[in-house]
């Protein structure tokens, strides 16, 4: 008996409804443990909010893995049986699938499984009708043309013989009719399991398995008031987890779990199934209690959201990861280091050149720094994540962008710095004044001139950096100010600079070798 069929609708809602046998489609549970391995801040816009027309794997793999972990309840036959679960990820790591019957699990096992991601299209549609009659539509004009002929070929374009021996190519329609229905397709990601179970009837399953295309990070959003000391201040801090999901498959009402720290995996090549595209990206703030709870995981850290989520495929959600905590002390810290950034490494040999490293850097950096106490709101494992900072302008209560920047893991108790840019009003200068060197006698002299001039209103307080790069061992020998040691070759010269004032540090270092 013959169907009229169009060319992809009909055909999908007749496997939708009921043509592949579904095993999921009893009552489920999900949860999902989430690991990220994205630097904190480096991930393309473009990977998550996709551009038209885009590949998004022109921007490469979503750089991050999930384990996701099903119950869900399917019917068994006593001996040998077939059983096919859908709904899992198209990005699925098939190697890591486990299966196990909660209801018989000493007398159930899988005795084979095979991974079908042969998804459905117009073109595999085509391709199941070579050699075999179909009819095809074109308008032409305001009228309607109907083809009917032997499939010859769907490279490049349609290729049919009629009944009466002419060729046709068509590069262009509007309605495919097939006779019937092609078997061997399928719309979903699937799962094919030859199950052995000594019991028939319903068994309750647990399904487990990797997946590529699921990320999470943290960006935190911080408002600085500054103090009546203008080098001090308090911040109120705000924390979101943003997740990523382009797994191929969504997740309902799923427990979620997300892991932070550096997970080893080891190097393998990456799983290629295809990466689909909606047409939409849905981007949802969950804020509802209750959030997270944190804990000490291993080496790591786990946090585990209270309250079931839903992650639909091709989607980013925010959630909020722990209450915003409000006045939290800050320090302003401007920091110069005149030493180019070029020549900021060390070298196995001594520098006796003596124009290495006499440019200059002329920018003071501005640093936030604060304590993650708990007498402070915090006190808890933040994760690496992308942290930026405001200032409400008191003109017209408006919040304005003042800096941003990337912390890694940091644990608890732990002092949090923040890069906010350069000053504007306080400028460094670093010169050389004199060098000498004697080869022969496996010695050198430096002596180096830093200036900071401070145009602000109120005093400054300016760390003073200084590497001695030239070599290991060295001593100063003159000074006009106190320094700190911070490690083997850097020194820190702490300075207060007056309002419209200049400061001048000196110091002569004395290397060997």
């Amino acid at each position: 008996m013959s169907k009229t069929l169009s060319l992809l609708a009909t055909a999908l809602l007749l496997f939708a409804g009921g043509l592949v046998s579904d095993a999921a489609s009893a009552s489920n549970g999900t949860a999902i443990t989430i690991y990220s391995s994205a630097q904190p801040g480096a991930i393309n816009p473009n990977m998550y909010r996709p551009v038209p027309g885009q590949n998004r794997q022109h921007y490469g793999a979503i750089p991050g893995y999930a384990v996701v972990r099903q119950h869900r309840d399917i019917d068994l036959s006593r001996g040998r049986s077939s059983i096919q679960f859908t709904d899992v990820a198209a990005l699925i790591d098939p190697t890591t699938v486990r299966f196990s019957s909660l209801t018989d699990p000493l007398h159930t096992r899988v005795i084979e499984q095979n991974f079908q991601f042969d998804l459905v299209s117009s073109h595999k549609l085509l391709e199941k009708y070579i050699d075999r009659e179909i009819s095809i539509d074109q308008v032409v004009g305001d009228d309607i043309r109907s083809i009917t002929g032997t499939l010859l070929s769907v490279s490049g374009g349609i290729i049919l013989r009629d009944r009466g021996g002419q060729i046709h190519y068509v590069n262009g329609y509007n309605n495919i009719r097939f006779p019937d229905l092609p078997g061997g397709l399928i719309t979903r990601p699937t799962l094919v399991w030859n199950v052995d179970a000594a019991r028939d009837g319903r068994h309750r399953a647990r399904i487990a398995y990797q997946t590529e295309g699921m990320t999470w990070w943290t960006d935190y959003n911080l408002v600085f008031e500054p103090g009546r000391n203008p080098n001090s201040g308090t911040l109120d801090v705000a924390a979101w987890v943003s997740i990523i999901n382009q797994s191929g498959a969504s997740y309902e009402n799923a427990t979620l779990k997300l892991i932070a720290g550096d997970v080893h995996r080891a190097t393998r090549n990456q799983y290629n199934a295809a990466m689909k595209r909606a047409a939409a990206m849905e981007l949802s703030a969950d804020s509802a209690a209750p959030g997270f709870s944190e804990k000490s995981f291993f080496e790591f850290h786990l946090y585990t959201l209270g309250r079931p989520t839903t992650l639909p495929q091709n989607s980013t959600k925010q959630i909020e990861l722990f209450p915003g905590a409000s006045k939290v002390p800050a320090e302003k810290i401007l920091v110069y280091y005149g030493l180019p950034a070029a020549y900021r490494g060390f070298y196995g040999s001594p520098l006796t050149d003596r124009n290495y490293g006499t440019e200059m850097n002329k920018k003071v950096d501005t640093y936030l720094q604060f304590k993650n106490k708990k007498k402070n709101g915090l006190g808890i494992p933040l994760p690496a994540g992308r942290i930026r900072v405001s200032r409400q302008d008191e003109a017209d209560g408006s919040l304005e962008f003042i800096g941003e920047d990337i912390i890694d893991h940091t644990a608890k108790n732990e002092t949090v710095l923040i890069k906010m840019g350069s000053a504007f009003d306080v400028v460094g200068e670093r010169r050389q004044t004199d060098f000498r060197v004697d080869v022969h006698g496996h010695w050198m002299e430096e002596e180096i001139e830093v200036k900071i001039r401070n145009h602000k209103d109120d005093a400054v307080e300016v760390i003073v950096k200084e590497s001695l790069y030239r070599w290991a061992n060295w001593d100063i020998r003159e000074k006009n100010a106190d320094f700190e040691k911070t490690d083997a070759r850097t020194i820190h010269f702490p300075v207060t600079v007056a309002a419209d004032e200049e400061k001048v540090i000196r110091y002569r270092v004395h290397y060997s070798w």
